[in-house]
């Protein structure tokens, strides 16, 4: 029996890159996802290709990612996308739409809907939040949300992981006051911790991307893992 196929949406980002790594590592059969419009189109191309990974860089279209995910007989579907304000604003200016509802909701939707007209039933791997919930304070929450649930309802088996601040060195867009807002965040919690608030600890501490992309893997090959929302208390390793 063949093993697993791999498809990552939003391989570039600062996870899906080391999902790619990762998966590469283990060697299974990887397919990176990078939009065709990207700037870096080439250098993605050559990163991924040095890890033996296979490159795509299919139209965001329904039906085209459809037939990709059918002829590919991917099994595992990561979808990994979202953006960030700044990108939004800077799309804006351009004339074009890269907010939350458009991309974290839009584009994880579309994956969704290609992969229930693949022919296959790829488990999604779905990468949110915690916090995101219907009434959640912020745009970016809620849109998640709705992910999840474009998710829960397609009839695919799915794994819907919920981290708090991930960090680590290799980010794009730098995010200081994230950085920031995350060493003090893991402060105050370590001293909550050794009050005795563990699971409160646990559930808003930051996780590295490498130690993400890990375990993202290992839920995504433990059958015991299909149809589970994975909140942040639940990604530890002791």
């Amino acid at each position: 029996m063949a093993g697993p196929t791999l498809f990552v949406a939003g391989a570039t980002g600062f996870t899906g890159r080391e999902v790619v790594r990762e998966a590469r590592a283990r060697g299974l059969t990887t397919v990176a996802h990078v939009r065709p419009d990207s700037s870096r189109l080439a250098d993605w191309q050559d990163r991924f290709t040095a890890l033996g990974a296979m490159v795509d860089s299919t139209p965001w279209d329904t039906a085209a990612m459809g037939e990709l995910i059918g002829r590919l007989r991917a099994t595992h579907l990561f979808a990994l996308v979202g953006t960030t304000r700044a990108r939004g604003r800077q799309a804006a200016r351009r004339g074009g739409r890269e907010d939350y509802e458009n991309v974290d909701f839009g584009l994880t939707a579309l994956l969704v809907r290609a992969a229930a007209g693949s022919g296959m039933r790829p488990r999604i791997v779905y990468l949110s939040a915690v916090g995101a919930g219907p009434s959640a304070r912020t745009a970016y929450m809620r849109a998640r949300h709705r992910a999840e649930q474009a998710v829960i309802e397609s009839s695919l088996p799915y794994t819907i992981v919920r981290p708090s601040f991930i960090v680590g060195p290799d980010r794009d867009d730098g995010r200081p006051a994230e950085r920031i807002g995350a060493s003090f965040v893991d402060g105050v919690l370590g001293l909550a911790g050794l009050l005795g608030a563990r699971r409160l600890r646990d559930r808003y501490r930051s996780i590295s991307n490498v130690e993400l992309a890990r375990t993202l893997l290992e839920l995504a090959l433990d059958p015991q893992a299909a149809g589970r929302v994975v909140e942040a208390e639940q990604l530890r390793r002791g």
